[in-house]
Formats: C-alpha cells, structure tokens, sequence
C-alpha cells in the first residue's frame, strides 16, 4: 500500500527537498493550495461566499522548532482574521489551526500552545466566527483536547476534530455529542502503529459511520469531513433518521477535490465548508492529500514526466 509509504516520507527531510525540486511539484501543489499569503486567500473566500459556500481556512505549517516560530503562526492567524474583518467576511469563514503551528511539541508545549492559540480564538470570536483543532498524531490527541475544553469555557463554539482510523475515537465522540459542542469528523491522515489505528480502508470505514451515528444521535453539531460519496449518501440517512434540519449539521471537503460537488451539496440547501490551506510551508499537508487517495499521486507523477 503506498499511503504508509507516502506518510512516512512527509517526516523526510530528504524527500521534502526532493518532491520541493520535482519539475511538476508547483502544479501539483496549486491544486490543493490556495496560494501562499493572506492577499491571495482572500479573494477564494469571497468568489465561495458568492456560490454560497463557506470555507475553514488553515495556514499550513507544523514543523515548528522554537517559540519565536510559534508566535509568527499565531500572527499569521490575527494578520487572516483582521483581513477577513475589514472585508466583512468573518460569518463565511472560520479558521482550523494545528497545535503544533503553535508550539505544542516544544518544552513547556502544552502552556505555550494555549498562550498562542488564545488571542486568534478571541480575534475570531469578535468578527463573528470560530476556530477548530484540527487533531494531529495520536500522541499531541490528550493535550489538544485539554485544550480545547478549557477554551471553551469561554468560547463554548470552539470546535474540534476526530479520527474515525483511531480505536479510540468512539469514546472521544460520546464525550464530544454534547449540547453546543462542534466536531468535525475525518477518517485520518497521519501514520499510526496497528495498536492504536485500523489500517483497512473497510475496518476505518465502519468505524466512521459507528462514529457518525453517535454524533448524529447527540446534542452536539457535527462536521462530516469526507469527498466519500456513500459516506456522504449515509450522512443524510442518518441525519434524516435523527430528526436533524439541513443546518444542524454540515459536509466539509477539501480545496480542490470534487469541487462540483460541493456545489452540488449547496444547492440543495447543506451548509457545504471548504478547507482550504494556503502558506509557504505546505509540504507536509501536500504529501497528506497524496497518501489519501491514489488519484492524487499519480497526478503528480504525471506532471512531473510532462515537465521533466
């Protein structure tokens, strides 16, 4: 299977100067990355408001090795949020942010994280939108969720994210489906060892609607991650089944994959979210996007033989 492979070459320093060098790498890459500042990201949000679509915008980045780096991502947020103000575009986007952008793997980690990732909670909050934790390895999981909880006693809308690959996310989802809470739920995307992870694409899938069923059932508002067209067909059945209302839940997918569905989804009445990341340190989220589904690697193989 190449996923694992693919995955485990997102740690490489060697394979990131190499796929940076690959003559198709900039092509390849602009399909899944919006642009590389805060000017160019802007305009997407606004022609996706237009289509009625909203987006969850994510400043790629997570190989973060002092505290002065974790404080230039916390501003990349603020300088996002206020461009998203001045334009009155707050209610059409919310931000996704990796703790890890924010210092969570650095000595002290789990405090400097939270100093970070504050302010960008508050700036958002007072233009009308929100932040999600996106969640990361399963080792950084107990401390994004700590935090996450106490960032809710004061911004109860912060949300969160959960990975249907990992045994533990059941539990995780029956103490999430509360009253207000906001999970987004995605299959999974990072390498994990077989003692904490299913590893067949059927096995991860079962657990995705086990775990769709739970937060569906529960008091909270759930956020299906996912370009799966009979998980998506399985979402609604299951929504109509909970008695839910086409604004008590949402579809998320990501920038520049099946891009008619999404607005498919939004012309008959879904709250369609489209993730979408931009910045300059994008090599890790790329190599992600290539591990999930085969199509996308083979795209830039291609590319790479037609520029070579």
């Amino acid at each position: 299977m190449l996923g694992p492979v693919i995955l485990a070459a997102s740690r490489s320093d060697k394979m990131r100067r190499f796929v940076s060098a690959a003559p198709g790498t900039k092509q390849v890459v602009a399909r899944f990355i919006a642009g590389e500042t805060v000017e160019q990201v802007v305009p997407i949000v606004k022609d996706a408001a237009a289509k009625g679509l909203e987006v969850t915008l994510d400043v790629v980045g997570e190989d973060i090795t002092t505290p002065e780096q974790a404080t230039a991502a916390r501003d990349a947020y603020l300088e996002l949020i206020q461009h998203l103000a001045d334009l009155g575009l707050g209610t059409k986007a919310e931000m996704s942010v990796k703790l890890s952008m924010f210092g969570q793997a650095l000595e002290g980690g789990h405090e400097l994280a939270i100093a970070n990732v504050r302010p960008v909670v508050e700036a958002a909050a007072a233009i009308g939108t929100t932040v999600t934790l996106d969640a990361e390895d399963h080792t950084t999981l107990d401390s994004m969720f700590a935090i996450h909880e106490e960032l809710r006693k004061d911004f109860p809308q912060t949300g969160c994210v959960i990975q249907a690959y990992l045994f533990r996310t059941e539990d995780d989802a029956r103490r999430l489906s509360e009253a207000g809470s906001r999970v987004r739920i995605v299959k999974g995307a990072y390498k994990e060892p077989t003692s904490v992870a299913y590893q067949d694409k059927a096995e991860i899938d079962k657990a995705f609607v086990r775990i769709l069923k739970i937060l569906m059932e529960g008091d909270g508002y759930p956020m299906i991650g996912s370009h799966d067209p009979r998980l998506i067909a399985i979402t609604q059945d299951l929504a109509h089944r909970a008695g839910r209302k086409l604004d008590e839940y949402e579809f998320q997918m990501l920038y520049g994959i099946r891009s008619d569905e999404h607005l498919r989804l939004a012309a008959e009445g879904h709250r369609m979210r489209v993730y979408t990341a931009y910045g300059t340190d994008w090599y890790g989220y790329f190599m992600r996007r290539l591990a999930e589904k085969p199509a996308n690697l083979l795209f830039f193989l291609r590319s790479m033989i037609t520029k070579g």
